[in-house]
Order: structure tokens, then C-alpha cells, then sequence
């Protein structure tokens, strides 16, 4: 990648390059999915020719742009690399690389670059549009954004927001999942639980999602520009309209809130709320886990219910500080690419040390482990990706994985995010497996009370646990929430509440009805819904 060439950074279920020996893992040295693209010697404006059927390599095209940017790249302070190229030069990069990359090449229609009016258009169309089992597409993923939006994230921590986190338990139903504090929403009285009425004067229950301008309205609510200002009517949980104006901030992500250790029938019971997998969460990660060793935990409860991902290392981190020492020398994820990048398949092992993120170095260190034989997770459609990772990691060395909510979302699928003349793109180009070899999650791990996991057949999507609904009555983190009190319930009698069996019931219809999560196109915050890999290298 030319984003940095330290840094290769994966969102979705990538795996990369190695992790180095020392660390439970495998060994050896980084490397790209694809040939590192060169910056053309001069500029060329002269538009390429399509010819069906044939590819030349993505680097011939590289860094050739219709605008190109000029000047030094305050991320990278160096300079960019682009040159003045033509909007056929992006399109003939993006066919290229998703040819020598995306994991489905062979069921991407090469269709003629010139027939599409923008870059964009002709990008939404370079994936497959096959589906899975259940009818959902099987490419769910395939995204772009800013180059200035991604280094935000990636690299300092921050993105554009109201300080809202919302989840959309039901079509067309959008409730604030959590509110982070001292930020624009929290000052404004917004609350976990209040659901989405309007935003503006759009109904957001039934506005036309193919009308580009009341699809851009709308949009604004969940992925705000910095600066922008947006008024939303919501109804609150004491069923009071109220009308909020907001305007977006570079906010902080706050990955770790509401650790606890507390006795619950004898037993000392251990609670996190993990929301992102980011470097800035790691310090609070490990002191939430230092708690949980110091507290001599007997039981785990992992509220990963709006988890959507991130940087996979840390995923990697997370299920060693929950499986201790028998994860030594176990694989955490195995990765496969298309048939053109077989040899770059290879394992990752569980990270037992913390990451210098700035150096990209591990520390001389041992992460502190609670050294759990099980573990409970709070889970809805919104637990995505390296969140689902974890899971799968877990169960291929035998932890006892219990999830109590809803099914995931179903994402083992994983791509390293490629910058081209200022905008970054995400095409799938890895799935993942566990030790045990599984991976086959395309619709979510399914909450099941029967479930079947471990044998001689091995593993498959059915994971044990409760089904139960998200609790929007509650603050995260209070014990009498529905995920949280199902999961102590179980912790007491090993059973599920009683109200879980009509639920699994109604769950199961409206997945038949509209699949695992709501049939509904507005791209909430795509970029939780990722894994992030990095290549680490081990320090002096």
C-alpha cells in the first residue's frame, strides 16, 4: 500500500502478514496482496483503452489522476503521489486490482469502464451479487471513503460525530445504542434508547432511500461531516418527543467504558463494555483485564452487542487476555486469498503482548489474562467481524463460548484497503478460519440453546446461548439490563430466561422474513464494521 509504508491495514476479516515468533504465533516477514503500485514517472493524460478480457497490471495505472493532489501529505509529511492522469486511469486501477485481488474475481462482470459517469459508480459495481444461504449478498462490504476520513480513524483515534452510537434492531427502526459523554449529544440530553423519528423534516421510518437527496438527508444522522449541523426529532424512552440540533465534532472513540468486577450468588463476575477495536482502546483494555486477574474472576461477561470490528491484532490481544496461557503457541485465525495470492495464505497466532502503535513494535511485556475456560458475550447484528473473530478464535482451542442476544452479523470475510488518488477502497480479498479450521459464518453465528458445537462432526454457526432482545429501558453496564441479567441468570442456573424460548421463536421469523439484519442500504458507519490488521515487528 502507499499509504504508509510501514503500515498495512486491513478492514473486514483480512489476515495479514505474520505475527512475529515470541508472541503465540506464527513467524516471518510483511507483505502486500498486491504489487506495491509506483508513481508514474510523468504525468499522462491520454485515457486508457478497455479490452474485455484482458488486464494489465494495476500499477501501470497507480497514482494517475483525474485531480490530482499536490503538495505534502500532513499524515505522511511527504509528498503525495499523484499525477495528473484521467478518470478512465482510476477506473482501468480499480478493474486491475480488484482482478488481481478480490477474493470472487471470477464473478465480477467486466463491464466497459466508459459505460459509468463517475469513478464511484463504476467501483459499486466491481464485487459479486451472489448470495448466501439465508438469500443475503454475499458481498455485503464493499465500501470506499476519503483518504483524510480513514488516517482520522486509523491513526489518531478520532472521527466525525454527535457523540451518538446508533443500532437498528428492525428495518427503518434506528435507536442511540449508547452516547459517549462530553460530547455534542450528551449535551443535549440525548439518551440510550431514544429512537430515531426525523431527521430534518425526513421521516426516517419511510423516506424514499432511492431519492438521492433525502438519502444524503438522512444520511447525515449517522455519518456526519465535521461542522455539520443536523437537527433530528427522536422519541424518547419516556415516549416524549424531543427536537435536538447537533453539530458534528472530531470526536475521541471511546472503545472501553463501565469495567466492574462484582460477587453475584458467591461468584466474582467480571463485566466490560468493548465497543471498537482501536489502538486507543488497548490501555483501558488491559487495565479492565488487569481488574478481572487482581479480582480473581470466576466468570466473564464481553458486551461486544455494537462491536463491529477493528484492528484484528487487538482482537487477537483480547482472546489471549481471555484464554490465558492455553492459548500458547494455538492459532488465532488462519487467513486464504483468491487462487492468484494462495501463497500469501498464513496463520496468526494470539497476541500476548501489548503494541507500541506509534512504532508499530510489540512491547517487552505479558498482557494480563483472566485465564477463562468460558465466556459469556452480549451479542445483536451489530457484533461484526474481528468481534466474530474472537468468538471463532475462542472455540477452535475449546474456550466455552455463550452468547446471550441476538445473532452476529456474519463477516469472515476480510480486505486490505487500498489508496488511490485520495480515496481509499475496501474490496474483499481474504476469508478466515479458526484452529479448527471453520470459518463458515457468511450469515452470523447463530444463537442456539441446543446447539451442538464441539465433536467428532467439528464446528458450525451454532454457537449455545440466549436469545434475547436489546434492553433499550437500561444504561449499558446496569445489572438488571435484559443481555446483562440473561446473562447472569444463566450464570445462576444454567438455563435461559424463560421470556428467551418465545423470543427464539420470533428471532427466527424475522430472519426468514428480512434476513440478518434490516433490509436497509443506509452504510452505518461501515468502518466499525471491520477488522483492522497491521504489520508489527518486534522491539529492541
Amino acid at each position: 500500500m502507499r499509504l504508509n509504508n510501514k503500515l498495512y491495514l486491513a478492514l473486514g476479516m483480512a489476515f495479514t502478514t505474520t505475527l512475529l515468533a515470541g508472541c503465540g504465533g506464527s513467524s516471518g516477514g510483511a507483505t502486500n496482496v498486491t504489487p506495491t503500485p509506483t508513481t508514474p514517472a510523468v504525468p499522462n493524460t491520454t485515457a486508457p483503452t478497455w479490452q474485455a478480457g484482458r488486464f494489465d497490471s494495476s500499477t501501470l495505472f497507480a497514482n494517475r489522476c483525474a485531480e490530482p493532489r499536490s503538495g505534502i501529505d500532513p499524515f505522511e509529511n511527504e509528498a503525495y503521489p499523484d499525477v495528473a492522469g484521467t478518470a478512465m486511469h482510476e477506473k482501468m486501477w480499480l478493474r486491475s486490482f480488484s482482478h488481481e485481488t478480490y477474493l470472487w474475481y471470477d464473478e465480477i462482470i467486466d463491464n466497459d469502464p466508459n459505460g459509468f459517469a463517475t469513478v464511484a459508480a463504476y467501483f459499486d459495481q466491481l464485487k459479486t451479487f451472489e448470495t448466501t444461504a439465508s438469500g443475503r449478498d454475499k458481498d455485503e462490504f464493499h465500501f470506499s471513503e476519503s483518504y483524510e476520513d480513514f488516517k482520522k480513524e486509523s491513526q489518531d483515534g478520532v472521527s466525525a460525530s454527535f457523540g451518538i452510537n446508533w443500532t437498528i434492531p428492525q428495518a427503518r427502526m434506528a435507536y442511540v445504542g449508547y452516547i459517549d459523554d462530553n460530547t455534542p449529544a450528551a449535551d443535549a440530553g440525548v439518551q440510550r434508547g431514544d429512537r430515531l423519528l426525523k431527521v430534518g423534516d425526513i421521516d426516517f421510518a419511510t423516506f424514499n432511500s432511492r431519492d438521492t437527496a433525502q438519502y444524503n438527508q438522512v444520511l447525515t444522522a449517522f455519518i456526519p461531516q465535521k461542522d455539520q449541523t443536523v437537527t433530528l426529532t427522536l422519541l424518547g424512552r419516556d415516549g416524549q418527543e424531543k427536537i435536538v440540533s447537533l453539530t458534528a465534532k472530531d470526536l475521541a472513540l471511546v472503545p472501553v467504558k463501565n469495567s466492574q468486577v462484582f460477587e453475584f450468588e458467591g461468584k466474582q463476575i467480571g463485566y466490560v463494555q468493548f465497543n471498537q477495536f482501536v489502538a486507543s482502546g488497548q490501555a483501558d483494555l488491559i487495565a479492565a483485564f488487569n481488574q478481572f486477574s487482581q479480582g480473581n474472576v470466576d466468570e466473564l461477561v464481553l458486551d461486544m452487542r455494537y462491536n463491529g470490528g477493528g484492528l484484528v491484532f487487538q482482537a487477537s490481544q483480547l482472546s489471549y487476555m481471555i484464554a490465558g496461557s492455553q492459548s500458547n503457541n494455538r492459532t488465532y485465525s488462519v487467513k486464504t486469498h483468491n487462487d492468484k495470492q494462495s501463497s500469501k495464505n498464513e496463520p496468526l497466532g494470539f497476541v500476548n503482548q501489548s503494541i507500541n502503535w506509534t512504532t508499530l513494535e510489540y512491547n517487552d511485556d505479558q498482557l494480563p489474562s483472566a485465564q477463562m475456560n468460558r465466556v459469556y458475550m452480549l451479542t445483536t447484528s451489530d457484533t461484526a467481524s474481528a468481534s466474530e473473530s474472537v468468538i471463532n478464535a475462542l472455540r477452535g482451542i475449546d474456550v466455552e463460548v455463550i452468547l446471550i442476544g441476538g445473532n452476529t452479523r456474519g463477516k469472515p470475510y476480510g480486505f486490505l484497503p487500498e489508496q488511490n488518488c485520495g480515496t481509499v477502497y475496501y474490496t474483499i480479498q481474504t476469508k478466515s478460519a479458526n484452529e479448527k479450521g471453520f470459518g463458515d459464518y457468511e450469515d452470523g453465528f447463530i444463537v442456539t440453546p441446543q446447539a451442538n458445537i464441539i465433536g467428532e462432526i467439528g464446528l458450525d454457526a451454532n454457537v449455545p446461548g440466549c436469545v434475547l432482545s436489546d434492553d433499550f429501558s437500561k444504561e449499558l453496564g446496569d445489572k438488571t439490563e435484559g443481555l446483562f441479567a440473561g446473562a447472569l441468570h444463566h450464570i445462576s442456573t444454567g438455563t435461559c430466561p424463560a421470556n428467551s424460548v418465545a423470543r427464539q421463536a420470533r428471532a427466527a421469523q424475522t430472519l426468514m422474513d428480512t434476513g440478518n439484519v434490516a433490509p436497509f442500504d443506509l452504510p452505518f458507519q461501515p468502518l466499525k464494521h471491520g477488522a483492522v490488521y497491521t504489520t508489527i515487528t518486534q522491539g529492541n
